[in-house]
């Protein structure tokens, strides 16, 4: 019987929820902080795809050679590909796994070897799993021997304790899967609870410093989320980069600089209601210079609240996290954004400030 599955496919996907809920319509699971990767096995034939359908066999030989040894002949699983360093996730050590040269990937898998996480599964033998409630395949996700398989519990108590826990081992938080729900590619239907708000967001342009030459030091970066309709929103910047970070920036970026014809956010590509950077304000009576660049670069940035509705962005200048190799700019997307906490204001005005 042929494999129902066959790479690439989209993972199930999560949403931002802040508290993790009572009741026992949910299976837990750390949040590990690493690529995601499904894995499928055919035989001989192995394949380590990332959240974007690319193939990631290249970069993770050891983890190939890890899995060939220990996964039944036909599988296809869901997980996490992590570095572990000093007792601790290091996901700076597994970003630096993407590289062009294969020797230094040879020399890094040695030096920093990565390792599979599993949390779900979606085929095993001829029997297809993706129809099934998590419940049934999470048992029949432990029967499988000899995998790192995540750890997870139906008790809320539990799920608060790991969230608290295991940050000092570098997760990133919780992951809420409802019980009764078969696996659905592309969707978020699982709920994630993480210790900061951050965001994935495109990088589609940057400002130059302004104490220096433009093309010598970036000031600011721009940032981009998709709507629904697939539109690019300008929702802030991440800046507050040391001097020599500046510098270096402007050197690795500077391939991606374009005449911004086809840009998003030039010419006939604006679109009605889209939010754009520069435009004159009621603070600023110029527009602010800015130079467009490739959309081919993706940067996690920590945020603290988002305003002005929807398409909304970011309040205060958002810092930056990290950047995310992993991830492709089309998946940026507004749905992976807490939603800002609702106030009374009449509440407020009392001195009796709660949630609406």
């Amino acid at each position: 019987m042929a494999r129902m599955l066959h790479p690439p496919i989209q993972p199930m996907l999560a949403r931002a929820v802040k508290t993790i809920p009572d009741g026992g319509d949910l299976l837990f699971e750390p949040k590990w902080d690493g690529f995601r990767c499904l894995v499928f096995r055919d035989g001989d034939e192995l394949t380590l795809q990332s959240r974007a359908g690319k193939p990631l066999n290249r970069y993770f030989p050891e983890v190939l050679a890890e899995l060939g040894a220990k996964l039944p002949e036909r599988v296809v699983l869901d997980g996490e590909l992590v570095v572990a360093r000093g007792g601790r996730l290091d996901f700076d050590a597994l970003t630096e796994r993407i590289h062009p040269a294969k020797s230094r990937v040879t020399l890094l898998a040695g030096q920093t070897p990565a390792t599979f996480v599993a949390f779900d599964l979606l085929e095993l033998g001829d029997e297809s799993f993706v129809d099934e409630p998590t419940g049934t395949r999470r048992a029949a996700l432990e029967k499988l021997t000899g995998l790192n398989i995540t750890p997870a519990t139906t008790d809320p108590e539990t799920a608060r304790h790991w969230f608290t826990l295991f940050e000092g081992a570098g997760l990133d938080g919780v992951i809420g899967k409802p019980l009764a729900e078969p696996y659905t590619p592309g969707k978020r239907i699982m709920a994630k609870y993480k210790h900061a708000r951050t965001a994935d967001c495109v990088v589609a342009g940057l400002r130059w410093h302004k104490d220096s030459t433009p093309g010598e030091a970036v000031g600011s970066l721009l940032l981009g989320l998709y709507d629904d309709a697939g539109v690019l929103h300008h929702v802030g910047v991440v800046g507050s980069f040391p001097v020599a970070r500046r510098r270096e920036l402007a050197g690795e970026l500077a391939e991606l600089i374009t005449d911004g014809e086809g840009h998003p956010w030039l010419g006939d590509a604006v679109v009605e209601g889209q939010r754009l950077p520069g435009g004159i304000t009621r603070w600023r009576s110029t527009e602010h210079e800015w130079v467009p660049l490739k959309l081919e670069r993706v940067v996690e940035v920590a945020y603290e609240h988002t305003e002005g509705g929807h398409p909304g962005r970011f309040r205060h200048t958002a810092q930056f996290v990290r950047w995310r190799p992993d991830r492709e700019p089309s998946s940026c997307g507004y749905a992976q954004l807490d939603e800002p906490a609702r106030y009374d204001l009449d509440a407020v005005f009392k001195g009796e400030v709660r949630t609406a």
